[in-house]
């Protein structure tokens, strides 16, 4: 649970900002000034300060700094009145989270809050590399007494005391971030912000934004200056996930950030200057998509500080008797089942399946089994994998996707005037339908069966590929041989 302190001289901000903050898993206290503030920093230690800077006869720049004093990682929300936004700015180079100002708006109030919530959830949550406790329900482990996941704990051991940069390579759902969190965990910058970018999340009109801020009025729909999160994390460790799909005119601003550690705002002439290490995550091979041109070479070589790779779990089934007992044990805690252990026909059939999906499928199927099972032992009838299928990434035969023809798509403008000359009010969703089945078709055999391949060509996510495929498996009475299904 997350704890909140407020701290404003006026009642009635501490009282509206509560009740509009007032939520489960949010622990929130409030002190009308410097005196109540640590005082309930030094009892409670709360993970968030909401802090007005002008507080009576104290200022709250100077409270800032003997809060941190007590919690270096606090996050910090600024509250300030007009006219005092260049205050609020001289803050931010002190290491606060960011500034909302008054009249207060709620979204952003809201937004700002749960923004840092998450943050902190990833700074104090452990990703711990030691053997597991099996009591501890509120950690995330790196599991795996195999050689190839011990080889990664090692390089983490090496490689996070060393101020450098990371690339971190490794399949969907193969465990990055966790990768990410531990190295933060056990580096010299861990009492300092941590943050996350999904760059293949974000529309690439907002990623600058969201990574380098802007001032107000930079483009339609500024309405107010935001502070990015190279600036939230000066000091502290930045994780950029999916580094490759980050737009080439962005990867030259991030270049020189590394390279002079400056950079402006959208919008600004001011030039800021940040200390932020940077652990850089890809599902993509860099080194096609620089042969491609579509990205930097000299990005590449300075993110490329030290790499990890992670392994997918295909390669290391030996693992997955240890992490089906550790998730099983978390799920018991979180769903409050009461399955006590599997068995080794269940631990079979987990171990002969492929996981295109890594660690993140394995924890989905183990849920599912253990919200549907009965009694205290997991079988394999109670294991949902006969019906998945197994997108993997590995070519399939060249027959297997016949490229659609010229008569598919001269068939394709007879059925869309077949289903509107029919009229059942749905005739949009078949059409489409039927063009992403021919669409899909044709890239997957222009890519020889390989979807990260097939993702680039159609301009879509490897998540999202999967899930159209998915949808012509269970409409095609030919998905077996399509995909080359166990």
């Amino acid at each position: 649970m997350e704890k909140l302190l407020i701290v404003d001289d006026e009642a009635l901000i501490r009282t509206t900002i509560e009740s509009i903050l007032k939520t489960e898993g949010l622990q929130i206290f409030s002190a009308p000034d410097a005196a109540a503030a640590v005082t309930v920093m030094e009892r409670e230690c709360p993970q968030i300060v909401l802090l007005d800077i002008r507080l009576g006869g104290t200022s709250g720049l100077d409270l800032f700094t003997e809060l941190r004093s007590y919690n270096p990682r606090a996050l910090v929300i600024f509250i300030t009145g007009h006219g005092s936004a260049d205050t609020a700015i001289e803050t931010m180079k002190l290491g606060a989270f960011d500034y909302l100002m008054k009249p207060l708006d709620i979204d952003r109030l809201c937004g700002a809050v749960e923004q840092a919530r998450k943050i902190c959830r990833q700074m104090y949550t452990p990703a711990a590399i030691d053997q597991p406790a099996f009591d501890d329900t509120g950690s995330d482990r790196l599991i795996g007494s195999g050689t190839a996941m011990q080889a990664v704990c090692r390089q983490i051991g090496r490689i996070a005391p060393q101020d450098v940069n990371v690339l971190i390579s490794g399949e969907s759902g193969s465990g990055k971030e966790l990768i990410a969190r531990a190295i933060y965990q056990h580096s010299r910058r861990q009492q300092a912000s941590f943050q996350s970018m999904n760059c293949s999340a974000i529309p690439e009109t907002l990623l600058e934004s969201e990574l380098f801020g802007h001032e107000k009025g930079a483009f339609g729909g500024a309405e107010h200056r935001r502070i990015g999160k190279f600036e939230q994390c000066h000091k502290g460790t930045i994780l950029l996930d999916e580094v490759g799909d980050i737009p080439l005119q962005t990867q030259g601003r991030i270049l020189r950030l590394l390279q002079d550690g400056q950079f402006q705002r959208l919008g600004g002439v001011e030039t800021l200057n940040v200390d932020v290490r940077i652990l850089a995550s890809t599902s993509r091979n860099l080194e096609t998509l620089i042969a491609e041109g579509r990205f930097r070479q000299d990005l590449y070589y300075r993110l490329r500080g030290m790499t990890i790779h992670v392994p997918p779990l295909r390669e290391r089934t030996e693992d997955i008797p240890e992490l089906a007992h550790y998730l099983m044990f978390r799920f018991n805690q979180q769903l409050g089942t009461t399955v006590q252990s599997i068995s080794t026909e269940a631990l079979d059939k987990l171990q002969q399946h492929r996981w295109p999906g890594n660690i993140q499928e394995l924890q989905s199927v183990l849920r599912e089994a253990m919200i549907i099972a009965s009694g205290p032992a997991l079988q394999p009838e109670f294991i949902p994998l006969d019906n998945r299928g197994d997108l993997s990434d590995e070519p399939i035969p060249g027959d297997a996707t016949p490229a659609p023809g010229s008569d598919a798509w001269q068939e394709l403008g007879k059925y869309v005037d077949q289903v509107l000359h029919e009229g059942k009010g749905d005739g949009y969703r078949q059409v489409i339908q039927k063009f992403d089945r021919l669409v899909i078709l044709n890239a997957m055999n222009q890519a020889r069966g390989m979807q990260s391949r097939a993702a680039e060509l159609l301009g879509l996510s490897r998540p999202t590929l999967r899930s159209k495929l998915r949808s012509i498996l269970n409409a095609s009475e030919s998905s077996d041989r399509l995909l080359n299904l166990e």
